[in-house]
Formats: structure tokens, C-alpha cells, sequence
């Protein structure tokens, strides 16, 4: 964990206000703002929090110094603290740097490869109206930092200062830009040899070679290069300050050397080394940016060009008035209209040039330079490959860690089984999708709290870059949910990890079998649903009419393992003819040929039986009947906590189940202080109980039931609404 204060150089562009609507900018981007705090604010929204923290500051008419402190707190790649644990480092950092009881916010801001934490602060106190600044917070932060870091368990980050402020900004520079700055290049290229001289002639001899030149500036050394850029000769080393370097070689002797204008070496505003060829890319973006200050150019002068013509406009108009007051009489009605026309111009300029101020805003805004690294995820942000390849070829690009899925890096994208939008980039090359999923060329990082369909989606992406071979990493939770993922979705992937692989077969396996279970006793049971059978569901045709109860499987002598008795055990078929030849029994014959119905007859020679149960109950009226109560009360010598056992035996035999698949839902017993509205979930017999399953958001109930439920809920589909009052199941439907 790094805390770093950001200094407002300049007190005149210090503005709460700017900052605040900075950090809680999304940027059109679904991942880049997260949790938004404020602290000791009586507003609990963004612009009464900015409208209360300046009112304060206006309170303290002293100080000239930064009125807000912008801190950053940034976390390592991989690394995501939850919303508590944040709150709470947010809170002690402040409280350790004296802002305790001062107004600020924070906001998380995750659309980078490290997670971190802005906060706002107000210098001024709220109740005693004076500036607080905290002496050496950078020491102070360190402590802080390093103390969080044991108690919560965080990656520890050394922080200890080993450079000064001038190399801590060109590393910032290198790193945030992407161009090597001067005195990185110093560094690395004749650091040595400037050391080792010994005289200003070997001095200046090195500087020459190098086409650098040290200079007297102020009250110390500068170091130029050809290009003009310069850097303070103590930044490179306390030893090059102008006292130390006067000790060591007597008063200062200007340069006998004349910079060769092609020298062997020389420093020159260019990408930091990278993997690979950027040359013909940088070229593009030089001509790009030469271009962008050109249109910027021309659009300002066109603006001004048009700011000057309406001022001119405005005050020829104020001319033309002035000489028709001119020809009126009264000296004093002429002062107050003239007066009236002044007001009038001044205004009008005025607004003329508030719109100037907006134009020049907008142009600057719309033509705006970018620094290299920038340029590049614009370009990587709108497709372009070889852009994409620069950002992740970058020495400073580590890739993503944490939850992540990845496969062989070889392999060559095939197609796509996933339709994710990109959301942004980063400057390490790592894409953001808007689900959630981060890609840094090399695996996919999938968010700690991704839903299931933002697993499956991560992992039909990593079929798409890699193949079918996949590697899991990540904490243990996370690989059991892609494990479950990939078995209850089927996926044709294979693990490369050995014992998670022999875990994918043993769970598809038994899920093959849970399922083919299921269809069998939904067929056993009557239980119309997919894959299976319905036999025995009663339902209505249409016409007041019943289905043949002849057709369930019970009366076709099936036994309890599903196979029927004479047919080789396979399942019986319903005996039905081939289609468009003959209709059901109690479809063929009407009141036209009631004389010639064949009441019996033998079945071999094709003749048909017209049974009672295809005839509808009470023919002569059928209205809608009173509300149907179906008790659990279990008719026979079985009491109450017998026939409970039944349900106990099926709800443990789900919940086994249910902790190997993730999608079975909770079973409990049925409780009689729930009174509502519940879905219908099917019926199950256990030793020869009957269960109604009733639904209840994501947990399922069971309810034992007699013989008479069970016919009369076989009359309702799954999914119906029923009510449940104290153990008494209410539907609405026709008598049979």
C-alpha cells in the first residue's frame, strides 16, 4: 500500500470543487468509480458537500497556502481490500495526519490495474476556521502504511525513501507518460563517467561526449541538453551541487568544449525501452500531436477573430445610439441614457468575452495533446492491435493477478463464444470489459464477487484465446465456483491441473446421474416436466374432458426401478397409433353416430373401449366451484410424526446433493408459522408418502399430503400459485 500526498503547485488552480467532480467522474466508463464516502459533512450528496467545504474555506481569509489536500492511496496489482477495510484505512491515514474532524471525501476508482482510494480533503478546520498542514507527511504516511499493512494482512511495500523529490517526479513522469525523461537518461547512460571525473576538464570532456553542457544558473549548476531541456546538476547526484563540486576542483571553469552537432550519444524525448518496435508508431503519434497544435492554433484564432468581431458590433451599436440620444434636448435625460447605453455595452461585452473564456475551453478540451502512454490506449481503446501490443510490451507492465483463468499462450484466437463490450484500458495494455472480466494478453481476471454468469462468460472467453485446456489460479473459493461452472454448463474444457480435471469427470458424472434420477421418478410420480413423461397429470383438453388414467405408468405394471414387466425393461410407450389415423377414444364418436358406438370388443381386432373416465362429471352444469382445501391430514393409522419421516429422509437426501451441486435449491420442512402465497414445485413419493414441494424465493418446502392432494394437485401446473394457510393448501379449479 502506497499513500501519497499530490501537491497543488500553482494556489490559484487549487480548487475543492475541481477536484471533487474530477474524482467522481466515470468517464463514460462502468468500471472506474466505486464506493463514494463522505466524512463530517451534514450533506450526504456532491454538490452540497462542495458547497459546504468552500463555504468553510471562505471563512479563513489568512491563508495563501493550498486550501485541499488530495491524497492517494494506491494498492498493489491483484490486491482488493474490501469497503470496510478501506473505510477503515481511510479513516486512521486522517486521523494520523490531523484531518480527523475535517470535511472530506473519498472515492475508489478501479479502472487501473491497482485499486485506489482518492480523498479530498479541507484544510480548514470547520469550527476553528484555521489551515492545518502536516510537517514531513511523507514520513508520517510511511508509518501509517506500514502499520495497516501488519494489521490487515496487506502486501508490504518498502517505504522508506531512497530518492529524492526531483528523481521520484522523472520516475513518475517515465512511468505515467511513457518517455524517458533526462535525468532518467543521465542516469543510465553516463552517471558513471560524470563520477568518476576528476577536473572540470574531464567534466566538461564527458558532458561533450554525451551532448549535455553544465551551466551556472542562480546559485548553483544546470545540465542542458542539445534539445534545450535542463535538469539541476544536485538532482543527478548531491555530489554535482556547486559547492561540493567547487571543493573538489576550485572555482568554476566554463566548457573549452563546442557540442558536436551529431554526437555519438545525445538525449533525445523517446519511448521508454520496451519489447517492441515502436519506432514507425511513435513518428504517427509526433505527426498526430504536430497536427492537433496546429488545428488548436487555428481554431483559437478563429475564435478570437469572432470574439472581436461581436465586440465590435456591440460598441458600433452603442455609437449609433448614443448619437440619436445626441439629438434630444435635456441635458440630464441625456446623462442617464447615456449612462443606460454604457451599462448596456459593457454588459454585452462582458458575455461576449465569458463565451470567448467557454470557446477556448472547448477547443483546448477537444485538441487536447496527449502524452505518449495516453495516446496509446486511446488508439489500443478503438481497436488498434499494434497499439495494444505496445502498452503490454512496456517494462512497467506486470499483468493482472488474483482470481484468474488462463491456457496457453500460443494459442491462436479462433472465433468468439462471448459477446463482452470493452469497457476501457489501461496504460499497462490490461482491457476492462464491462462485466467485470480484465484481460492482459496473457489470462483473463475475473472479480472476486463475479456473479455465475460473469464466471461462465470468463470462462467461454478463455475457450476463444486458449483452447480447451485451461489453468485455474486463485483463492479456493474461486476455483470450486469455476469448477462447478464448467460442470453444470457443460463446457468441453479439460483442467491442466491433474486432480481438479479428476474432480470435473467425478461431478459430470454423478450430475448425469442426478438428472436421469430426476426424470425417472417425475415419471414414477406423474410429474410433468422436461424430458419426462405426463403420465398421470390429469390434465384439462379443452372440452371439460379427462386424460385416459390407463396411460400412467403405474397401471402398466412398472416397478420401483422404472422398468416395465414384460418389455425387457425399457419403459412402456403409450399405446397411441400413428398420427392423423385414428383419435383418442373419447374424440371418435358424437351424437350423429351414437347407434353405432361399439360399446366392447376385442382389442385384437382393433375395436375401441369407451371408458367412465373419459366421460366429464356433471355435464348438464358446470360452473366455477368454491375454493378447494387440501388438508395434510393423512388418512389410516399413520400419525403425524411418522409420516414426517418420509420428509425428513427426502430433505437430507437433497441437501447431500446440494452441497455438490451449486443450483439445487435449500430444502426445508414445511413450518406452519409461513402463511402465503407459494409456487408449486411437483410432488414426490418417498416410502410411500406423498410430498408436495411449495416454493418460497430460492428455499423449497415440504409439505406431506394424503391420496386426494395428490389427485387434485396433479390438476395444477408446476410454477401455479398456491396458498398455504397453517399446513391447508388452497387452489381455485373445477371439480372432476
Amino acid at each position: 500500500m502506497i499513500a501519497k500526498h499530490v501537491p497543488m503547485r500553482t494556489v490559484k488552480k487549487s480548487d475543492f470543487s475541481e477536484l471533487a467532480r474530477y474524482i467522481t467522474d466515470d468517464q463514460n466508463k462502468n468500471e472506474r468509480v466505486g464506493k463514494v464516502s463522505y466524512t463530517n459533512c451534514s450533506a450526504d450528496n456532491l454538490d452540497g458537500v462542495i458547497a459546504e467545504v468552500l463555504a468553510t474555506q471562505h471563512q479563513n481569509k489568512r491563508a495563501e497556502s493550498d486550501k485541499t489536500y488530495h491524497l492517494i492511496v494506491s494498492f498493489p496489482a491483484g490486491e482488493h481490500p474490501s469497503s470496510d477495510i478501506l473505510q477503515v484505512i481511510e479513516s486512521r491515514i486522517c486521523k494520523g495526519l490531523g484531518f480527523d474532524e475535517h470535511q472530506r471525501m473519498s472515492v475508489v476508482h478501479t479502472d487501473t490495474d491497482n485499486l485506489h482510494l482518492h480523498i479530498a480533503i479541507n484544510k480548514i478546520h470547520p469550527e476553528r476556521g484555521t489551515i492545518h498542514d502536516p510537517y514531513n507527511d511523507h514520513k508520517t504516511l510511511g508509518r501509517l502504511c506500514e502499520k495497516l499493512e501488519m494489521e490487515y494482512g496487506l502486501t508490504p511495500v518498502n517505504h522508506k525513501v531512497q530518492k529524492r523529490g526531483a528523481e521520484n517526479r522523472a520516475a513518475d513522469m517515465e512511468h505515467h507518460a511513457g518517455v524517458e525523461s533526462l535525468l532518467g537518461w543521465i542516469k543510465r547512460e553516463c552517471y558513471a563517467e560524470l563520477k568518476n571525473a576528476g577536473s572540470w576538464h574531464e567534466l566538461h570532456q564527458v558532458m561533450a561526449e554525451n551532448s549535455l553542457e553544465l551551466k551556472e544558473r542562480g546559485n548553483g549548476f544546470v545540465v542542458v541538453a542539445q534539445d534545450g531541456t535542463m535538469v539541476k546538476a544536485s538532482s543527478i547526484d548531491r555530489d554535482f551541487s556547486k559547492s561540493k563540486l567547487e571543493r573538489r576542483f576550485g572555482v568554476f571553469e566554463p566548457s573549452p568544449f563546442q557540442v558536436d552537432e551529431a554526437p555519438t550519444k545525445q538525449y533525445k524525448a523517446k519511448p521508454m525501452r520496451s519489447r517492441v518496435d515502436t519506432e514507425e508508431l511513435y513518428a504517427q503519434y509526433q505527426k498526430e500531436q504536430g497536427s492537433l497544435r496546429a488545428l488548436r492554433s487555428k481554431a483559437w484564432t478563429k475564435a478570437k477573430d469572432r470574439k472581436n468581431d461581436l465586440i465590435e458590433a456591440a460598441k458600433k451599436k452603442g455609437r449609433a445610439k448614443r448619437a440619436a440620444v445626441k439629438l434630444l434636448s435635456g441635458s440630464i435625460s441625456k446623462r442617464i441614457l447615456y449612462s443606460a447605453i454604457s451599462k448596456s455595452v459593457k454588459k454585452e461585452i462582458d458575455s461576449i468575452n465569458k463565451q470567448y473564456g467557454s470557446d477556448r475551453q472547448n477547443i483546448y478540451e477537444q485538441h487536447q495533446s496527449q502524452a505518449w502512454a495516453d495516446w496509446l490506449r486511446t488508439k489500443a481503446s478503438t481497436g488498434n492491435e499494434e497499439a495494444l501490443k505496445a502498452l503490454r510490451a512496456r517494462e512497467s507492465s506486470r499483468g493482472v493477478k488474483g482470481n484468474v483463468v488462463s491456457g496457453t499462450r500460443d494459442y491462436q484466437h479462433v472465433g468468439s463464444n462471448v459477446d463482452a463490450k470493452q469497457d476501457s484500458v489501461t496504460k499497462q495494455g490490461t482491457v476492462i470489459y464491462q462485466n467485470g472480466i480484465r484481460d492482459d494478453g496473457r489470462q483473463l481476471k475475473v472479480s472476486k464477487i463475479a456473479t455465475k454468469q460473469e464466471l461462465k462468460e470468463a470462462l467461454l472467453m478463455a475457450m476463444d484465446r486458449y483452447g480447451q485446456r485451461i489453468a485455474v489460479k486463485g483463492t479456493d473459493d474461486f476455483i470450486e465456483q469455476i469448477l462447478q461452472i464448467a460442470v453444470h454448463s457443460k463446457l468441453t474444457i479439460e483442467f491442466d491441473n491433474a486432480e481438479l480435471e479428476r474432480r470435473r469427470q467425478e461431478l459430470l458424472s454423478q450430475t448425469t446421474q442426478e438428472k436421469s434420477d430426476v426424470r425417472w421418478e417425475r415419471v414414477k410420480t406423474g410429474e410433468p416436466g422436461r424430458g419426462a413423461s405426463n403420465y398421470g397429470s390429469n390434465g384439462d383438453d379443452g372440452l371439460g374432458s379427462t386424460r385416459n388414467r390407463n396411460h400412467r405408468p403405474e397401471s402398466r405394471g412398472i416397478n420401483e426401478r422404472g422398468r416395465s414387466a414384460g418389455t425387457g425393461g425399457r419403459l412402456p410407450k403409450p399405446d397411441v397409433g400413428k398420427i392423423g389415423q385414428n383419435p383418442p377414444p373419447f374424440r371418435r364418436n358424437g351424437l350423429r353416430g351414437l347407434s353405432s358406438i361399439v360399446m366392447a370388443g376385442n382389442r385384437s381386432e382393433g375395436s375401441t373401449v369407451l371408458l367412465p373416465g373419459n366421460v366429464p362429471g356433471r355435464v348438464e352444469q358446470q360452473g366455477e366451484k368454491e375454493d378447494i382445501r387440501l388438508r395434510r391430514t393423512i388418512s389410516g393409522s399413520a400419525t403425524i410424526d411418522s409420516v414426517w419421516v418420509a420428509a425428513d429422509k427426502y430433505i437430507q437426501e437433497r441437501e447431500e446433493k446440494r452441497a455438490k451441486i451449486f443450483d439445487i435449491m435449500k430444502h426445508s420442512r414445511y413450518n406452519e408459522d409461513i402463511s402465503g402465497a407459494y409456487a408449486f414445485a411437483g410432488i414426490r413419493q418417498i416410502e410411500g408418502q406423498a410430498l408436495a414441494l411449495l416454493q418460497l424465493k430460492d428455499e423449497v418446502f415440504v409439505l406431506p399430503i394424503d391420496k386426494a392432494a395428490v389427485n387434485r394437485l396433479r390438476r395444477i401446473s408446476i410454477g401455479d400459485q398456491v396458498a398455504v394457510e397453517k399446513g391447508t393448501i388452497k387452489t381455485k379449479g373445477r371439480s372432476r
